[in-house]
């Protein structure tokens, strides 16, 4: 996982990391990039803490203020990863954030879907119980999770997917984001981009042919903070969450979900899956016509 002056929330998740019900050592990289607290010490502090569970590997960069962004950071991480595993061809690879908290059984259960099948696994993102949440924030957190499976379930009867069968969620954020070492391999990495790197890189790795499931089962806690170490990550978004609700709820209606989810059977019907991650980047935006709210999501369901 990549990590910028995270020195009070590394300890919660490698101490999460530390706990997962997996044959240990379990290997860990911390790319620390344009960190000026003491993240390295605190992180070299704990792998000895917990050196009978974890394998930690600290790598350390001072991008360029042009490339010092989340793209370039995880793409470091997920690429020393790559090289500490080889040439192994059953390698998977899992990234999340610093600041996030995975359950238990996180590694096992990504693993057990990629061994089910699966070339990508998204997980779930949830707020975390332990930190203080204003009411608004998670009132408008569990508005929008209701918007998004209402939008599943419109994909799930107009454009099933075989390997991605529901109950499933959505997400396939860098929060939680497992991959075969295969599928980095064939795209070339995570793409060193601003923003949006995670998902540009699960489109990249679709358009080769390669398999995404978003399983129940695989989820994680996220922090409610909302000061942001990256543009566009999820302190961007709790801070929006906390703020108007015209910028934070604005969202596309259901109807436009379905006419996607039309397009995407019609294109899936004669090139596949990988033909659908293909076109859509290049489709235009929908655009942001609604207000989510319960009472929406009702009506418009």
């Amino acid at each position: 996982m990549p990590a910028r002056n995270e020195q009070d929330r590394l300890p919660r998740l490698l101490r999460s990391l530390a706990q997962q019900d997996w044959e240990a050592p379990l290997p860990v990289v911390i790319a620390l990039n344009n960190t000026s607290d003491g993240s390295r010490d605190v992180v070299q502090r704990l792998a000895s803490e917990l050196a009978d569970r974890l394998r930690v590997f600290v790598d350390e960069q001072d991008f360029e203020p042009s490339v010092a962004h989340a793209g370039s950071a995880r793409r470091r991480a997920m690429d020393v990863g790559l090289d500490i595993v080889g040439g192994d061809d059953g390698a998977v690879l899992l990234t999340t954030d610093a600041d996030a908290r995975p359950p238990r059984d996180w590694v096992r259960r990504n693993v057990e879907t990629i061994i089910d099948g699966a070339d990508l696994v998204g997980g779930a993102l949830m707020l975390g119980e332990d930190e203080a949440v204003p009411l608004l924030v998670r009132s408008r957190w569990e508005a929008l999770s209701a918007y998004w499976r209402a939008v599943r379930a419109i994909e799930d009867e107009i454009d099933p997917v075989a390997w991605d069968p529901p109950p499933r969620h959505g997400d396939h954020t860098g929060g939680s984001l497992a991959t075969t070492a295969v599928a980095y391999r064939a795209t070339g990495g995570v793409p060193a981009i601003p923003v949006g790197e995670d998902g540009a890189y699960v489109m990249k790795a679709r358009a080769l042919g390669f398999r995404l499931r978003h399983p129940a089962t695989v989820w994680t806690r996220v922090s409610p903070r909302t000061d942001a170490r990256a543009i566009g990550g999820m302190a961007t978004k709790m801070q929006a969450l906390a703020g108007s609700a015209a910028d934070a709820m604005a969202a596309p209606s259901l109807e436009q979900w379905r006419e996607r989810a039309h397009w995407r059977r019609s294109v899936r019907l004669v090139g596949g899956d990988a033909r659908v991650a293909a076109l859509e980047p290049d489709l235009a935006p929908m655009i942001c016509n609604i207000i989510v709210t319960p009472a929406v999501i009702e009506t418009a369901a």
